[in-house]
């Protein structure tokens, strides 16, 4: 994940002219950090996203097999991993505005982008599991609860996370 800290070492000379105007260098300080929480996110989403086909194709493979019993496992894995891609893509941004009724603070920023970096971990560990799933020799009913806990995990942080930048949070959970 990129530091928004680093940024300052590739700006501009029209940048570094603004950054002398009192306040402005603040306002791009909030917009990297935006930048930032916009890019994982999306980079979040995109990765779960892509683990949908496997998950089809090993679907497939359970039908052509005879075990459609398994399907609705793979349906449910499937419905958490969609709930996960929208609640990423329309979560809210890990910063707030000058007149933002919560406002949230540098350390905890700092904390929620450790934090954000946990569910980097996390989803391309899933992800990489579900794509291996039409290649693996265990059982349905074996390689997939693991899945839906581990997604059911994800889907938590993404309730504290909100939490944390609503105020109603104060720390970001252990990892």
């Amino acid at each position: 994940m990129v530091d928004p800290k680093q940024h300052a070492s590739n700006r501009g000379a029209i940048e570094t002219i603004l950054r002398y105007i009192p306040g402005f260098s603040g306002y791009l300080e909030k917009e990297y950090r935006r930048d930032a929480d916009t890019l994982t996110r999306k980079w979040l989403a995109d990765r779960l996203d892509r683990a949908k086909s496997p998950l089809d194709t090993y679907g497939r493979m359970l039908v052509d097999l005879g075990q459609i019993d398994q399907l609705p496992m793979i349906d449910r894995l499937r419905a958490k991993l969609d709930t996960a891609i929208g609640r990423l893509r329309g979560a809210m941004p890990g910063y707030s505005g000058f007149f933002d009724f919560v406002q949230i603070g540098e350390d905890q920023l700092d904390d929620l982008y450790d934090y954000d970096g946990s569910l980097i971990t996390t989803a391309d560990t899933v992800a990489g599991t579900i794509e291996k799933l039409p290649a693996s020799s265990e059982p349905p009913a074996v390689a997939l609860p693991p899945l839906i806990a581990a997604v059911d995990s994800m889907l938590a942080k993404l309730d504290e996370r909100e939490n944390i930048l609503k105020g109603i949070g104060t720390e970001p959970p252990a990892q």
